[in-house]
């Protein structure tokens, strides 16, 4: 099951879920929007690592789909690694690849990614993985 507008708000007023800081213009219908951390180019041809803006903590029972927003996706933006696993705390990396004819700036606070909340039945594991508490663009490891 997809995680709902209210179901994400509920969640986080709850504590039992983190998107910090949390703005309600990047909170869709059944998904948040992402922002870029800081100023970025994001060239033709080429793949660009952006951090989030925010910090989330998904909880065991949620696990989550990054997509490129479409206005983006129409300008030949496609995101490379899209899968977050419940329990993962930090800010996130998107890998971001221009396939389109021209560079594209991103600014500071663009809203760049939809994350896309799914429940997990029980018996999910907590993420464990070399990127648990990831600050900024963090390259392979």
């Amino acid at each position: 099951m997809i995680l709902s507008e209210s179901d994400i708000g509920e969640r986080i007023a709850s504590g039992n879920l983190v998107i910090t800081p949390y703005s309600k213009d990047s909170q869709q219908p059944a998904s948040y929007d992402l922002r870029s951390a800081e100023d970025y180019l994001l060239s033709k041809g080429e793949c660009t690592l952006v951090a989030s803006m925010e910090r989330v903590e998904l909880p065991c029972d949620v696990a989550a789909t990054l997509m490129c927003r479409s206005s983006f996706g129409r300008r030949g933006v496609l995101i490379g690694g899209g899968f977050v696993d419940p329990g993962f705390r930090g800010q996130l990396t998107l890998c971001l690849v221009n396939v389109g004819p021209e560079d594209i700036t991103l600014p500071a606070g663009e809203r760049v990614v939809q994350i896309i909340m799914h429940e997990v039945k029980t018996g999910a594991r907590e993420y464990e993985g070399r990127y648990q508490d990831s600050n900024g663009a963090v390259s392979c490891r």
